[in-house]
């Protein structure tokens, strides 16, 4: 084990219908005009994790964006997942980030889950020469194929232009902080491992299991989903190495979890 700190950091909470996230016989998705009709929708929170790691300041995801409004209007988007906190104000990664009295100058690394809107939508205030940008292979692959402003919840302009640096399947990144190959959500989502000295391993699903009722067992599936098949298979992966290691699953959106989570800066794993 390493002896590294762990920081779960705000990024923005999002509000939604849940059927995007869980699949649930009869419903039919709604937008924000509609939320009450007949679905009452319910907190989809982004969060960002900043290890303190003795190889370097490490961040994994970036969440929502200041502009998500004008930002995510032309996919419509903006009226499916409108964000809670004010424009203005805290809650995103910045001010998260100076709670822990750090900016995007202080990060060494930055991995991205996956290059979805409210994963890689802050990736751009780490274009420092410090800042070394990873995502998978697959990923930069499939995001950099996309022509016009988005596709799906691809936003080009979130990601392009970056040198992102490709990672290849399951990769140790530095000596307890590896990733793991979770491909279904999207081409190339990845998850991450933390094997920590004093609060053993974690592992940060992000899109690859939305919630614990996505869990399962059995696993339930969501709207946004590149490949079922391939979901499904990376979820019964993390199971198994969940299994093996004894480690604490943190799922990428689940407000209930959020609320037993250490969250910065008044608390961190370590």
């Amino acid at each position: 084990m390493v002896d590294m700190k762990v920081h779960v950091l705000s990024t923005g909470v999002m509000e939604t219908d849940l059927t995007w996230l869980l699949l649930q016989g009869g419903h039919t998705i709604r937008d924000r005009h509609h939320k009450n009709e007949p679905v009452v929708w319910r907190d989809c929170p982004t969060h960002a994790v900043l290890i303190e790691h003795p190889d370097g300041n490490i961040l994994w995801d970036t969440g929502v964006p200041r502009d998500w409004e004008e930002r995510w209007a032309p996919t419509g988007f903006h009226d499916f997942f409108p964000v809670r906190e004010p424009v203005d104000g805290p809650g995103y990664l910045d001010t998260s980030l100076a709670q822990l009295e750090m900016t995007s100058d202080d990060v060494d690394i930055l991995l991205l889950s996956h290059l979805h809107f409210d994963h890689a939508a802050n990736a751009k205030m780490f274009t420092n020469p410090k800042t070394r940008i990873l995502a998978q292979a697959d990923e930069i692959e499939g995001a950099n194929a996309i022509t016009g402003y988005s596709s799906g919840a691809h936003i080009v302009s979130d990601y392009d232009g970056l040198d992102l640096e490709a990672v290849h399947g399951d990769s140790e990144i530095v000596p307890g902080v590896s990733v793991i190959h979770t491909p279904g959500h999207t081409w190339g989502t990845m998850s991450l491992q933390l094997d920590l000295e004093n609060d053993g391993t974690k592992i940060f699903t992000s899109d690859a299991v939305y919630l614990q009722e996505s869990w399962g067992p059995p696993a339930v599936g969501a709207a946004i989903v590149w490949d079922n098949v391939r979901w499904l298979e990376s979820v019964e992966k993390l199971r198994g190495i969940a299994d093996r290691t004894g480690a604490e699953v943190i799922f990428g959106h689940d407000a209930e979890q959020r609320k037993s989570l250490r969250l910065a800066p008044d608390g961190y794993y370590s």
